[in-house]
């Protein structure tokens, strides 16, 4: 008896640190988020079924983008700001949330993870900073102050879509 409370309440700690990490943990050699209001210019992204318009964008170094992203395709298209090993990483994620149920070819699924015990598929979720999902016919926003990068893109990284073509090239200057 007298090990377990120690035990317990180190289980505890060690649950908040980890806790705290990953909030910490959504840092980008590329840039940060930022609210609308800090934008010094908006663009317009159109998503249609496997392409992107426009297909690159040229950005200064600390120049603060609000995107707003319209999916005028049939599909569940993403708009994520990253490099190809980024990308390559987090198609690894979506695979496994497409397999798990949590989103089909056009929309986000209903499945209720949580209820069956297990979360949020052992932790996935779809809420980094530095992406969106965009339904068919619906239009989200996203804002990014950019720092200097390179070989920055836009893709949308939904299984096969960005072997398909979907992804785009940001240019920081």
């Amino acid at each position: 008896m007298a090990l377990r409370t120690p035990l317990l309440l180190a289980s505890c700690l060690l649950a908040l640190s980890v806790g705290a990490m990953a909030d910490t943990a959504h840092t980008y050699a590329f840039g940060q988020p930022a609210s609308a209001d800090k934008a010094t210019r908006t663009v317009e992204v159109v998503m249609q079924d496997m392409s992107f318009s426009p297909k690159s964008l040229d950005v200064k170094a600390g120049e603060t983008v609000h995107f707003v992203l319209v999916n005028k395709g049939q599909l569940l298209h993403e708009f994520n700001l990253g490099d190809a090993a980024m990308h390559a990483e987090h198609q690894k994620q979506m695979m496994q949330m497409q397999s798990g149920g949590m989103m089909s070819a056009t929309g986000m699924g209903k499945m209720d993870h949580s209820a069956m015990g297990h979360g949020e598929m052992g932790g996935m979720k779809h809420d980094d900073p530095n992406s969106v999902l965009v339904e068919p016919g619906k239009t989200a926003e996203l804002t990014w102050t950019f720092s200097k990068a390179t070989g920055l893109e836009f893709a949308c990284n939904i299984p096969g879509h960005y072997q398909a073509g979907m992804v785009g090239k940001i240019n920081v200057k």
